[in-house]
């Protein structure tokens, strides 16, 4: 037993560790001053550099890494004589991934801002030192360390030693990005981000994330969702029946009913602890940057995916019965007649083995959602899962009176197995759609996809009825008070489906289905002057297979919408999203179609669009070397999920952020959140701090 705690806990310390990255922290600074014969001041900087490391210069060719630089507040007490000297030896180096020759310093850099005093009495001097540092395998984001200097002008010489700035301290809580691949741009600076910033490498962000609705948004939320999947899994056939006979085989066969009652509870947990112990497993192979993308948008874990849950479909409907090989079920059910712990133990996964048939559609859905989120996700979905599923063993051995209120099985439930037949008919298409929108085929178009879920809805509304009888239903004598209110409900969400087919926009359901076809026009509320287009330089490339919702234009190409952005001043609209996306597309029904949003991006920004999971091949000259993981990346989507990874230290979508026109981010990004006054406000403070910066 000792030794089986000892595993778990390795495995736990592993996974934790891997979570983990370490701060590096290469450069220090010092600072101190210096009086000159002439009665003014040196300012001194001295960085510090680690071994194997390399800091660069303030003169260095375009389109190379961030320069060092200063920036002085200024003020009357002073003014900078001349610019700042370098006085440490500067060596030239040839860099590859630029193929530049470039000037940086190793071990010790200095340098020198001469001032002149305007004031005799004592005043600060405070400013910030871009820079950027890398060794021979890769690079740290640039980062702003703030200085500040006391000056006496009554006293001859100060000297303020080898201390530490503050901004030194605040880089510990900092992530560390690795330098951006695309395009040459930069990386945000460490104090642009907020310290929840604290992202790790191959991890997806969670604490950057703001969002405020939808059920699934955070990791208590997932739970919750999970949790409403459990107790849709307890009504199947293969989990009903087996309540009262489990919760009566525990009463039975004890002589004590305290016994009987700890054996039922012990069984429920030992239901929560395989289904989470299942999502720890899966949790442990999904770290990694590029797992959830890959679910997600490629070909065939979708039509894997397309296939289980139409052949689950299928079975339901009772074409043919899904069973698990007779030896796996033996083998459990041998163990559970053990008795005693294990005994109890191996009874609860045979039950999970055996329910396998009607539940397995609905764990793969809660794990494939929770892929495309943080690590932890899988273990929380099954946990919250696994806690619904055990919830009625565990209340009926506690209250075994309860068994006698318990609705008898009957046909019923393969009604409820019908209709679960439906729901998977209709989620199946999800699968078909991403792969058709990453490669786009345009096959599965919108109005295709919305005409099968309008005769999936009208099937199942008169299946309810009693009109249509599927294999294993038994004859309806009348229509139940329940059964009336799901046709009433199946029926209207027909009707609402039909206007979707000419443009609606259908926002309460707009993350599941495809968005509207490019020529219609699907936000009612706009007026003339907002469907006005965005401003463009020229023409985007990309713009005859990609599109921006509601009238706006703008770019999917990330270099050209810099330039634009450069030639026009304005700030840029960063949007990273997916084909894939659910989220995205729930925000851009829901936030996008807002009338003052569509006119603030339209008048205020250039957009631009990058899809992460566009399968489109790039030409060979366009190919990046990623200094993320060191791929070459070799499709739009896989190039602008490297940018996002280094840049913003996140792979989950939607991100969006406000950019400088060098790339720079301006406020702090923003991802999902259907609040459209935050959202509002996140716009206004980018462009407000843009002017400002100009």
């Amino acid at each position: 037993m000792i030794k089986r705690c000892i595993l778990i806990l390795g495995i736990l310390g592993i996974f934790s560790r891997s979570l983990c990255a370490d701060v590096l922290t290469p450069v220090k600074w010092k600072y101190s001053i210096e009086k000159t014969n002439d009665g003014n001041c040196n300012l001194r900087f001295q960085a510090d550099i680690d071994p194997n490391w390399h800091m660069y210069s303030q003169h260095n060719p375009a389109n190379g890494p961030i320069p060092t630089s200063f920036h002085f507040n200024p003020t009357a007490d002073y003014e900078l004589m001349g610019n700042v000297n370098e006085l440490s030896r500067v060596e030239v180096k040839h860099d590859d991934s630029f193929n530049l020759d470039l000037n940086l310093f190793s071990q010790e850099a200095i340098f020198v801002q001469k001032i002149r005093i305007k004031n005799t009495k004592t005043f600060s001097i405070t400013g910030t030192i871009e820079f950027m540092c890398c060794d021979n395998h890769r690079c740290l984001p640039p980062k702003e360390e703030d200085f500040s200097f006391t000056v006496q002008p009554s006293v001859s010489a100060i000297k303020l030693g080898s201390q530490v700035s503050k901004g030194e301290n605040a880089l510990k809580t900092q992530p560390v990005v690795p330098e951006t691949t695309l395009n040459n741009e930069t990386a945000p600076t460490t104090t642009e981000m907020k310290s929840e910033n604290n992202l790790q490498a191959g991890a997806s962000s969670e604490a950057l994330k703001t969002r405020t609705g939808g059920l699934k948004g955070s990791i208590w939320g997932f739970i919750l969702y999970a949790f409403l999947w459990g107790l849709a899994g307890v009504l199947t056939p293969c989990v009903y029946p087996m309540i009262p006979m489990t919760v009566s085989f525990f009463m039975r066969n004890e002589q004590k009913q305290t016994k009987g009652i700890l054996k039922g509870i012990l069984f429920g947990l030992s239901i929560v602890f395989i289904y989470t112990l299942i999502g720890l497993l899966v949790s442990l192979s999904i770290i990694g940057s590029n797992f959830g993308n890959v679910l997600s948008s490629h070909w065939i874990p979708n039509l894997l995916f397309f296939l289980m849950f139409f052949v689950f479909a299928l079975s339901f409907l009772g074409m043919f019965e899904l069973v698990l090989p007779t030896s796996v079920v033996n083998a459990a059910d041998k163990h559970a007649e053990k008795g005693g712990v294990f005994g109890v133990f191996f009874m609860a996964l045979t039950l999970i083995v055996v329910s396998f048939s009607c539940t397995g559609p609905i764990v793969g859905k809660i794990l494939i959602e929770a892929s495309q989120g943080i690590a932890a996700r899988p273990i929380a979905g099954m946990f919250g899962y696994s806690l619904a599923f055990a919830l009625p063993f565990t209340l009926f051995a506690l209250f075994p009176s309860l068994l006698k209120k318990l609705p008898k099985s009957g046909g019923w439930l393969n009604s409820v197995k019908v209709f679960m037949a439906f729901i998977l008919l209709a989620f199946s298409l999800k699968f078909l759609l991403a792969i058709d929108t990453t490669h786009h085929y345009n096959i599965l178009t919108r109005e295709l996809y919305l005409s099968i879920w309008i005769v999936l809805a009208i099937i199942l509304g008169f299946y309810l009825l009693g009109k249509i009888k599927f294999n294993h239903d038994s004859d309806l004598p009348h229509v139940g008070a329940l059964r009336l209110i799901l046709v009433i409900i199946v029926f209207s969400f027909a009707v609402y489906l039909v206007p979707g087919l000419t443009g609606a926009p259908l926002n309460s359901i707009s993350s599941l289905i495809p968005p509207p076809s490019r020529n219609t026009v699907d936000n009612p509320g706009n007026n003339a002057s907002t469907m006005l287009t965005s401003n463009v330089c020229e023409t985007p490339k990309y713009s005859d297979f990609l599109q921006l919702p509601h009238g706006l234009q703008g770019y999917f190409d990330l270099q050209q919408g810099l330039d634009c952005a450069h030639k026009l001043n304005k700030p840029i609209f960063l949007d990273i999203k997916g084909h894939t996306c659910s989220n995205c597309k729930e925000m851009e029904a829901t936030i996008f179609s807002d009338p003052r949003v569509v006119d603030k991006l339209r008048k205020d920004f250039i957009i631009i669009a990058l899809y992460v999971d566009d399968a489109t091949r790039l030409p060979e000259n366009e190919w990046k070397k990623s200094t993320y993981d060191g791929k070459i990346k070799k499709s739009m989507g896989a190039l602008n999920l490297d940018y996002e990874i280094s840049m913003f230290k996140t792979n989950t979508q939607p991100l969006y952020a406000i950019l400088y026109t060098n790339g720079k981010t301006v406020n702090t990004p923003l991802e999902f959140n259907l609040d459209v006054n935050a959202f509002l406000t996140f716009l206004d403070d980018g462009n407000r701090k843009f002017n400002q910066g100009k």
